[in-house]
């Protein structure tokens, strides 16, 4: 097996999908534009849900793509050999063309052929559906495994978990059956498409380890087995009653991690011996002689959580939405990976902020060539990050000061002391539960959430569910308002001028938020105008029409699409049409979906509140109401 770096398998990757007729797709944003449910993209296939539901890509029914992801539910895991905050996510769709034959005998391709990662067949191994009252055991994954392995020479029979032990030789247990738990995706428990999937995990040799139950099998916990791909068959959708029913289309989602199947590939204990991480741990070696990597494993965590929380932060700050530390949402992600790292180091010795700027210098060079919106932000990235270093390094001292008081005088800190502790000095909620747990005291998370929400700050309780993950909001009310959205820009293009454009959006069922480049704050008279601007077309009952074009051809027609890095060659332009307009049109807009066939569906338009984003750039939030 060639040892390959991660650049080389992200790009065979996307060239062995291109080849099988795949368009490859550029990775969305960090931020997803349309999904009020979770803070950050978490998978590969979530800026793609509205195409799994039904919608049509401009770019056909099979794609391929690496997605940058961010994940924060597992934050407390940082430090161990398969967990990070940011990572790459592999993943190949078929939108009602191929299914589970091509999808599974592509996998094993591209997994065990020399000419692409060339993993050895013998330390492969598979999960199915065993089946339930709803659905079948899935036969069709397993005869379609059972024949990849035999052109390996290997007997392929299905395991039962807790009595067969995996394969040591080319005879034996090599598919297992799990419940639903573990092998059916659904996009919710009650509706919408579901069906099995199969996972591929890898047997990386490791001694079970019996505290896991007496034998080992490829979800056991003992570290033996890693999943690295998933493929995912969309066939059904629930029905009210709770059965099953064929989906006309079936589709394929899969997912594979980038830096995990590059540990496996580079045959490394950790995503953190893979090349790239261990030139970070270098840079940060480089600041102090003393520190050593692998010997301590204090050390070692203390290392892993600075490079791995810097890299997630250039990410967020770089970000094509770049996101800037502050106590709400992303940005209160950004503040809490910076000030964990900043305190890792600290522990470590590391006192200056040579060893932060350096580390981001060296993530924009590892990543410019992949992700270009890293070396046009750099200067910014390095000077968000040395402001937020000076910020919190000015009282982190007597912060931990503060804190050991606290901690002599009590086995539990209150609420709110925590409050204080963050109010004053800057401590997230976190960093106190962190510094607690090592001095093995508790804190009171309860009464600290309390004072939050009384001194009108970031209450956790709010935004904890968006850290979990959940797909897009596709009911009527949020199509409604991403429409909306498009009558709202082209007002404040005609009111305000054509340097408006969009820098971001976020829509919930409830009300719809469009950040705009603009630099004044909007007049009573501004606002007006716009409101009534879009409700006069809402009552005209204009039409919308949806064509695919070439993205050249859409810009030329005057299509609006200010985020050029994330569509490919052919898009979907929206065009709400207009035969008392000179152009032929209200407005015209390169999106993805989905829209109203027509205006009168709406309602009446009302702007809620209006306010900065950050420098030059104006936010509007907006409303839908009945007409009565």
């Amino acid at each position: 097996m060639k040892k390959r770096t991660i650049n080389e398998i992200r790009s065979l990757f996307l060239e062995f999908w291109k080849e099988r007729g795949h368009a490859i797709l550029p990775s969305a944003s960090l931020i997803p534009e349309n999904d009020p449910t979770v803070l950050f993209n978490i998978a590969g296939m979530q800026p793609l849900v509205p195409y799994l539901l039904g919608e049509s890509h401009p770019l056909g029914s099979r794609l391929a793509s690496s997605q940058k992801c961010l994940r924060t539910n597992d934050i407390d895991e940082i430090g161990d050999a398969t967990h990070g905050t940011f990572f790459e996510m592999l993943g190949n769709w078929s939108l009602g063309d191929y299914f589970k034959k091509e999808a599974i005998t592509w996998s094993f391709e591209f997994l065990t052929d020399p000419n692409y990662l060339g993993l050895d067949p013998q330390k492969i191994f598979v999960t199915v559906f065993k089946g339930d009252d709803k659905s079948d055991r899935d036969e069709e994954s397993i005869n379609y495994w059972q024949a990849q392995f035999e052109v390996h020479g290997i007997s392929a029979e299905v395991g039962q978990v807790g009595v067969d032990k995996p394969a040591s030789s080319r005879q034996g247990a090599r598919i297992y059956a799990y419940s639903a738990k573990e092998n059916w995706w659904k996009l919710n428990d009650s509706f919408g498409p579901c069906g099995p999937d199969t996972e591929i995990f890898y047997d990386t040799g490791k001694e079970h380890d019996p505290a896991f139950g007496p034998v080992c099998h490829p979800n056991c916990d003992c570290g033996r087995f890693v999943e690295i791909w998933n493929n995912v068959f969309m066939q059904y959708q629930y029905q009210s009653d709770g059965s099953l029913e064929n989906l006309k289309k079936h589709n394929i989602d899969t997912g594979m991690g980038l830096e995990r199947i590059t540990a496996i590939v580079q045959n490394v204990p950790s995503i953190y011996d893979v090349e790239f991480y261990q030139k970070l741990i270098n840079i940060v070696l480089s600041k102090k002689e003393e520190l050593v990597y692998g010997q301590d494993k204090n050390v070692d965590r203390s290392l892993r959580i600075i490079v791995d929380h810097l890299r997630a932060s250039v990410m967020l700050i770089g970000d094509r939405h770049g996101v800037e530390p502050s106590n709400v949402d992303q940005g209160y992600i950004v503040r809490r990976l910076l000030r964990r790292a900043i305190r890792e180091a600290k522990k470590l010795g590391l006192n200056s902020d040579d060893w932060l700027l350096d580390l981001a210098r060296e993530v924009v060079i590892l990543y410019q060539d992949v992700y270009s919106e890293l070396k046009d932000n750099k200067d910014k990235i390095l000077l968000v990050l040395e402001k937020e270093f000076n910020k919190f390094t000015q009282t982190l001292d007597k912060g931990l000061r503060e804190l050991e008081k606290i901690i002599e005088r009590t086995d539990i800190i209150s609420g709110k002391d925590a409050f204080v502790l963050y109010s004053t000095y800057g401590f997230p909620i976190e960093l106190v539960q962190e510094v607690a747990l090592e001095k093995g005291i508790k804190v009171n998370v309860d009464d600290f959430e309390k004072e939050f929400v009384k001194h009108q700050a970031l209450s956790r309780t709010a935004s904890a569910g968006r850290f979990k993950g959940g797909l897009a909001d596709n009911g009527l009310e949020a199509v409604k308002l991403h429409t909306a959205t498009h009558l709202l820009h082209q007002a404040l293009r005609d009111v305000l001028g054509e340097h408006v454009q969009q820098k971001g959006s976020n829509i919930t069922a409830d009300r719809l938020r469009f950040d705009f480049l603009h630099n004044a704050k909007l007049t009573p008279e501004e606002k007006a105008k716009v409101e009534n601007i879009v409700n006069e077309a809402i009552k005209r009952h204009l039409d919308v029409k949806m064509e695919e074009k070439a993205f050249t051809e859409a810009k030329a027609e005057g299509a609006l699409g200010f985020f050029e890095d994330k569509y490919g060659d052919k898009v979907k332009v929206y065009t709400v049409l207009d035969s008392d307009s000179d152009k032929g049109y209200f407005s015209k807009e390169i999106c993805g979906g989905p829209h109203v066939k027509n205006t009168q569906e709406l309602g009446k338009f009302k702007i809620k509140k209006e306010e900065s984003a950050g420098a030059g750039v104006r936010r509007i939030k907006a409303v839908l109401e009945d007409e009565s």
